[in-house]
């Protein structure tokens, strides 16, 4: 028994010291296989790993280049580009607002930000309170955070954002030194950067000794860059101002309104654009090609290199079809007819056209505002006025093209219209008493009863008996009236190379309306439609756009001028008036009466050019929109006039427009003054003759000494064309 015993005893001893082994034999594998891994990586994947901890990435990003500029017929610069010093900054993928914020207040050591903060003045201030917090946080953010609550703490995004704005005191941003607040609005600009993009930090007023400091410690400055930046100038001052438009501010951006369309077009949001008419209406022309620049940043997303691949290249050039010597005739003749002003009227539209191919010669508005006169072109073709009898043309053709109208039946007796239930109608030559005329006549002596009889014919009704009532359906003479006008370019969109045209205002349906939209006292259109109508009439019935520009040119990299043709605009016929020749000769004819006959309205202001003209006066009764009281506060009268020259082989249609003159005790005739005046001009006669001055003085001196004598014998329709016919309604 006790042998077995201690058999047993020694198999246990045996057991322990295996365990052990076996235990050591696993540590030195464990030991092994971590020596062999480290191994491999210092030694296999060393340069792998270390490649990978200094991995940089490319990216191209894209820069801005110079717009193309705008110059007239004759390559005459109207808009300009004027070379800038700049200081840039180029944000990298991740930078941090503190790391803008360090660089900003270094960066303002060396440069001078001019600036005003919301605490000065209440507008027009370039630091608010909230970017001097933002300020402040970016470079106290810890400090900032810690005044948070536990609440506050928990929150995220905005609103832990939020949150800390309002923990910074009034007091910490109001003790801000001037390198401080320099420092504050040079990082509002690098904080509007997005994510490798560049901004302009100064663009204004860089000197040159600040450019020097700056690019001798750019190594300080990460992302900072020296260069060159344009603006826009205007050699010709406000000539056509307010319709070359304007370019949007690197802080504007890209509108919001049309962002996804920039972008999907590679722009950035801080591009500047087209903003307004012709700046926004060939901003894919003036744009150029934006420059190509490959950025590589580190992991951090710090930029460490730049290499341009591309220059850019600048926008191509507009030329326009106006000549500035006669553009700014046309805006003095303009100015020099707003001293006439009475009443409530304070401004005058003038628009001059070649009717053969749409090349706008001229276009001017202008406006006294505070005593200053203001430059309102957009008005030519954004304002509306009832414009009178100068549309009696297109109410001829109109019959003639309904078939109502015809030389058989062109006669018709003009003696005043008492229609049920509408004010009454009568014609300025002829009060009273009855007149046969037909239509050219009808033109001449511009008579309101001619055009009312048309409308009532094209409503189905040829005869008249005092008092009837009329069965006629107001909508569908309206309807069919204003379809003949689109036809002119009246009451439509007249295809101009601008945005934001206005098409007119149409009145509400009636009989009564049909029978004073035909006469001007209803619709209301704009002077370019005016215009429009006036070259269709003179070119023989056919419809042409207006045009302001004729050519896209590029620019000569050599000389910076301009440079070769890429495009020329060709001409934009819209439709070609479905009217007989012979008809559209008798308003021809009508119109040449209207200045040139014995009983014309336009006569005693048109008399001795060398030039035969043709054209129609209008007055129209109209009421006065007060924009400070919003509602109508009286009646007033608009004057116009529509015409072109030579009669017989037209080079220039000419429409003005004067609004808001006084109903009674009126002298402005600054309608037919004015046209008479541009007409001279464009042919270079009486005060605007190359010859000498003295000769032309007393020239314009007979003129008017025998325009005034004829006007107050023999022209009551410029007296008071259309008073007393009736309000339109």
């Amino acid at each position: 028994m006790k042998v077995a015993k201690k058999k047993k005893n020694n198999k246990k001893k045996s057991h322990i010291p295996f365990r052990l082994n076996l235990l050591f034999f696993i540590v030195f594998l464990l030991f092994s296989t971590l020596i062999l891994r480290l191994a491999y990586l210092q030694i296999v994947r060393a340069e792998e790993y270390k490649a990978e901890v200094e991995r940089t990435e490319q990216t191209t990003i894209t820069g801005s280049v110079p717009r193309g500029e705008i110059f007239d017929a004759n390559l005459n610069k109207l808009v300009g580009n004027e070379a800038r010093h700049t200081i840039t900054y180029t944000r990298g993928s991740n930078v941090p607002a503190a790391q803008m914020a360090s660089v900003a207040y270094e960066l303002a050591e060396y440069i001078d930000m001019p600036h005003t903060t919301s605490f000065e003045v209440d507008r027009q201030f370039d630091l608010s309170e909230r970017d001097l917090k933002d300020f402040f946080i970016a470079r106290n953010q810890e400090e900032v955070r810690d005044r948070l609550n536990d609440d506050e703490q928990k929150l995220s995004g905005s609103k832990s954002y939020s949150a800390m704005l309002e923990k910074v005191e009034e007091s910490e941003i109001l003790s801000y030194e001037e390198r401080e607040l320099d420092a504050a609005i040079i990082f509002k600009k690098m904080n509007a950067a997005y994510s490798l993009s560049t901004v302009n930090i100064k663009n204004q007023d860089v000197t040159e000794s600040e450019i020097a400091r700056v690019s001798e410690n750019l190594d300080k400055f990460p992302g900072v860059d020296t260069g060159t930046d344009w603006a826009r100038y205007y050699p010709e001052g406000d000539m056509l101002s307010s319709i070359l438009g304007v370019v949007t501010s690197e802080d504007q951006g890209v509108p919001e309104s049309e962002l996804k369309t920039y972008l999907a077009k590679g722009y950035s949001r801080n591009d500047r654009v087209g903003k307004s008419y012709l700046e926004s209406e060939y901003e894919t022309v003036l744009s150029g090609t934006k420059s190509r620049i490959e950025t590589e940043t580190n992991t951090n997303g710090d930029i460490i290199n730049q290499i341009q691949q591309y220059s850019g290249q600048k926008g191509d050039n507009l030329i326009l079809t106006m000549d500035i010597d006669f553009q700014e005739t046309v805006e003095e003749i303009a100015i020099d007819s707003l001293d006439q002003r009475q009443g409530l009227n304070n401004s005058i539209y003038i628009a001059a056209m070649d009717p053969s191919n749409g090349d706008v010669l001229a276009m001017t508005g202008k406006e006294i505002d505070k005593g200053e006169v203001k430059d309102i072109t957009y008005g030519v073709f954004n304002h509306n006025f009832n414009m009178g009898s100068s549309i009696k043309g297109a109410t001829v053709l109109s019959a003639y093209m309904d078939g109502v109208l015809n030389s058989s039946n062109n006669v018709i007796v003009d003696q005043p219209l008492n229609i049920k239930d509408s004010n009454s109608i009568s014609s300025v030559f002829n009060r009273y008493g009855a007149e046969p005329v037909n239509d050219i006549m009808a033109l001449e002596v511009s008579s309101n009863v001619y055009m009312a009889r048309l409308a009532m014919r094209m409503g189905g009704v040829y005869d008249y008996s005092k008092n009837m009532s009329l069965n006629i359906s107001g909508q569908k003479l309206l309807d069919k009236q204003r379809e003949y006008f689109h036809q002119f370019g009246l009451g439509t969109a007249t295809g101009i190379d601008l945005p934001l045209e206005s098409t007119g205002l149409e009145g509400a349906a009636s009989v009564p309306g049909g029978l004073f939209f035909s006469f001007g006292q209803y619709d209301t259109y704009t002077p370019l439609q005016l215009l429009q109508y006036a070259s269709t009439i003179a070119n023989g019935g056919t419809r042409i756009a207006p045009r302001l520009v004729s050519e896209i040119r590029d620019t000569n990299t050599e000389t910076g001028s301009v440079g070769s043709l890429k495009t020329e605009i060709p001409t934009k016929v819209l439709n070609t008036v479905n009217v007989s020749e012979e008809a559209m000769e008798r308003v021809q004819e009508g119109f040449y009466r209207a200045v040139n006959g014995s009983r014309g309205t336009a006569r005693s202001y048109f008399a001795g050019t060398s030039y035969a003209s043709a054209g129609k006066t209008g007055t129209a009764e109209a009421f006065y929109w007060d924009d400070d009281k919003k509602e109508i506060t009286e009646s007033v009268i608009n004057i116009t006039y529509v015409g072109y020259a030579p009669h017989d082989d037209p080079e220039i249609a000419v429409a003005v427009v004067v609004p808001n003159l006084p109903t009674t005790g009126r002298t402005n005739r600054e309608n037919t003054k004015a046209a008479r005046r541009v007409l001279d001009a464009y042919f270079k006669e009486g005060e605007f003759k190359v010859d000498s001055p003295s000769e032309a003085l007393e020239s314009v001196e007979d003129l008017a000494d025998e325009a005034e004598d004829l006007a107050t014998e023999e022209d009551p329709e410029e007296v008071n064309e259309e008073a007393g016919d009736g309000t339109a309604e």
